[in-house]
């Protein structure tokens, strides 16, 4: 009996991929088109690599910006190369939304398929382009492209998994996928080196065609039982219910800001680094050493998750950003907005490092309630991140010159709001568990044995 039962929980909280018993112990009939099992290291290997195929259209780019300059007359017309990633950027953000609903309606294979396929021809369409105009339009269409691993990633985790493990799956593909912007800048330098940028965005289709394969033989991960009409009293309903439901909406708040605080450094590293500390051929390789304390960072804190739970860890990591970035903050007010180099990069690789960890922590907290509607959830957190946290850093960006003060300001003020928010989120998740226990005890009779020994299983995360 309660061995019996146990075992059972146990077995099923262990496996937590497709096919095998999920964490409620009941047994869902394999997906059509889906393996029977697949293991934590095929899981991580392909959502890892999905995801560097998005950081490829934008770091790729970068060693490119000055030939790109040149090719469209850029500094004549008195804009900067930055302007051929916006429109990545944005298009990135809208595709999310049509991506997410439309995976919760025909799975996730099928919609990842479409993405891949719009990916490789828009990056073909952004090489030949001779016209400014043209190439912005096709670096829009490369984002929507984009767009599809960049939200079904976490969409396809929560099909797999739940509760600390989910953390743990995200946490392990995110430090992976960061090998991305810390090779491909250099792996962009190679390219130019060797053909120009032409050659930059055409050499993006090969890995588009190995995704559309690898793809179609990890297969199908939503359950039928979980599709939704693509009608449109459906679809509000599902954005409905992630608004409605306080955890989710609020761990999106909270997103939203913490996005906001690592776009600064994205928008801004390059010309500190130049204008403020004259190190401007050095750009990549400290950009690739953030990159790389990042994914120690994430690689280093499952350890954490496993000893400490997620709720913990995601509250001290989030305290951790606020306080380096008031430590950081005071240092650089003490030293009139510029404290040595190695000062400062010291407090980007920490910041950055507690920032990191915080999405994926995050991201399966706002995801555990949203079972049938992870695509829609995974679509709105998507669009907040870049779309509102894009606008936030933009307002900081605007206002860095001869010093990193604004930079410190920026971060400190988001990495607060964020801070706020998501304890908000953390307390109405302990209020429905302690709502859902006080309902469960009131109904039992007497003497009864507690229901849901997997429901306890699907709340590990305590």
């Amino acid at each position: 009996g309660a061995a019996r039962d146990q075992g059972l929980v146990d077995r099923a909280v262990s496996r937590g991929v497709g096919g095998a018993e999920r964490a409620d112990a009941t047994y869902t009939r394999p997906t059509i088109g889906a393996p029977a099992a697949r293991s934590d290291a095929a899981v991580i290997g392909f959502l890892a690599f999905i995801g560097v195929l998005m950081a490829y259209g934008i770091d790729a780019a970068l060693p490119a910006y000055d030939e790109l300059g040149a090719d469209f007359d850029l500094d004549d017309r008195g804009v900067s190369p930055a302007i051929v990633g916006t429109p990545y950027f944005v298009g990135a953000a809208i595709g999310q939304l049509g991506f997410g609903v439309a995976a919760d309606r025909f799975g996730r294979r099928s919609t990842l398929l479409v993405g891949f396929a719009v990916y490789g021809l828009a990056a073909v369409g952004s090489a030949v382009a001779d016209e400014l105009w043209l190439l912005l339009g096709a670096r829009f269409m490369w984002g929507i492209g984009a767009a599809a691993p960049s939200v079904l990633r976490f969409a396809i985790a929560r099909d797999l998994y739940e509760g600390d493990r989910l953390a743990r799956v995200i946490s392990t593909f995110s430090a992976v996928f960061l090998l991305g912007p810390i090779f491909v800048p250099f792996a962009g330098e190679a390219i130019v080196a060797v053909g120009s940028w032409r050659t930059v965005f055409v050499v993006a289709v090969p890995p588009a065609a190995i995704a559309m394969v690898w793809t179609s033989a990890f297969g199908e991960t939503l359950a039928p039982k979980h599709r939704r009409p693509l009608q449109v009293a459906p679809i509000v309903e599902g954005f409905r219910a992630v608004v409605r439901t306080r955890v989710t909406r609020w761990v999106v708040v909270s997103q939203v800001f913490i996005a906001g605080s690592f776009f600064i450094w994205l928008g801004s590293a390059q010309p500190i680094i130049d204008v403020v500390y004259d190190r401007d051929d050095q750009f990549t390789i400290f950009f690739g050493l953030s990159g790389a304390g990042m994914a120690l960072a994430l690689l280093f804190n499952n350890r954490l998750i496993d000893r400490f739970g997620t709720r913990r860890m995601v509250r001290l990591a989030s305290t951790g950003f606020v306080t380096v970035t008031a430590i950081g903050l005071i240092v650089t007010l003490a030293t009139d907005g510029t404290p040595s180099f190695a000062l400062w990069f010291g407090w980007a690789i920490l910041a950055n490092a507690c920032s990191m960890v915080i999405g994926p922590m995050s991201a399966s907290l706002a995801l555990e309630p949203m079972e049938d509607k992870a695509g829609t959830a995974s679509a709105l957190l998507g669009v907040a991140q870049f779309g509102l946290g894009a606008l936030l850093a933009a307002v900081v960006d605007a206002q860095v010159g001869s010093t990193v003060t604004p930079m410190l300001v920026g971060s400190l003020v988001y990495g607060l709001i964020s801070l706020a928010a998501l304890l908000v989120a953390l307390a109405a998740l302990s209020e429905s568990e302690l709502s859902h226990s006080a309902a469960g005890s009131e109904a039992r009779p007497s003497g009864a044995r507690p229901p849901g020994l997997a429901s306890s299983a699907a709340r590990l995360d305590t």
